[in-house]
């Protein structure tokens, strides 16, 4: 049984979508970006769907300013009183005991700062959002992750004596990938990095890994400002360049690494 159901939230009302199950543990998703709660390729609605066949139920919903929503959109670092909202919903509408939250890119880091006020027990957090966008070129790892790949490829060699290549826009690349980027104190991948630290629950980290948006926090996982955070989170790669898990395979491996956390 899937349902509509109306809450408020700081003054607004938001949407959400339940899909009924009899379990006592669900699974809260939050969307990434500007997506509304169907997500991309219908991923999120068929994610919850999945779940509640297999007897969890799953709530979804449009923040402040998105699809159904009122209010508005001031990007996921906004979006603590909306998760917030939408876990207190879920339990008021389901008498869950248990809540596994599910997010994809920046609502995966919204998810780290804000879960503990939501009361939220365990996290599934895929591609977190750590670029911090100087131009409009991906970010540095993705562009020395995507040349290494290019240059084991005869055919992008014979593009390149063709004169099938964008020379300025290689020129741009390889500058900004031959520049060591900046770990501010106060910057994303250190903000994250300190709340998957104090963090008190499971935290799993699911990666696409030849996603951008992956590989950016895939660089930043690995540096010393991610040292203490490595102990306390589990990682999981997918090898595919689908940053929403597009395909069937990718779809199946999701529903699998999120099932096993309900």
């Amino acid at each position: 049984m899937r349902r509509l159901i109306e809450f408020p939230c700081a003054g607004e009302t938001l949407l959400g979508t339940l899909d009924e199950a009899p379990g006592t543990t669900g699974l809260l998703i939050v969307s990434g970006g500007n997506e509304i709660r169907i997500g991309a390729h219908r991923g999120m609605a068929l994610l919850a769907q999945r779940v509640a066949e297999a007897g969890h139920p799953a709530f979804r919903f449009d923040r402040r300013g998105i699809g159904d929503s009122t209010g508005e959109n001031h990007g996921f670092e906004s979006t603590a009183e909306d998760i917030a909202a939408a876990a207190a919903t879920f339990r008021t509408e389901t008498g869950v005991t248990r809540i596994v939250a599910y997010g994809n890119c920046d609502a995966a880091t919204a998810l780290a700062f804000f879960h503990a006020q939501a009361g939220i027990d365990a996290l599934v957090l895929a591609n977190p959002w750590v670029i911090e966008a100087t131009d409009d070129l991906p970010p540095a790892a993705a562009i020395r992750a995507r040349y290494a790949e290019r240059l084991r490829d005869p055919r992008e060699w014979l593009r390149l004596l063709r004169g099938g290549v964008n020379i300025p826009k290689l020129i741009s690349g390889l500058l900004k990938a031959s520049r060591s980027q900046p770990q501010l104190e106060d910057g994303l991948p250190a903000r994250l990095a300190n709340a998957l630290v104090q963090t008190q629950v499971p935290v799993t980290i699911l990666l696409a890994k030849r996603d951008n948006t992956a590989i950016a926090f895939a660089d930043a996982y690995a540096g010393p400002a991610f040292a203490a955070a490595r102990a306390k989170a589990s990682l999981v790669e997918l090898d595919s360049a689908s940053h929403s898990f597009a395909s069937q395979s990718d779809k199946d491996w999701l529903f699998k690494e999120v099932r096993a956390h309900l």
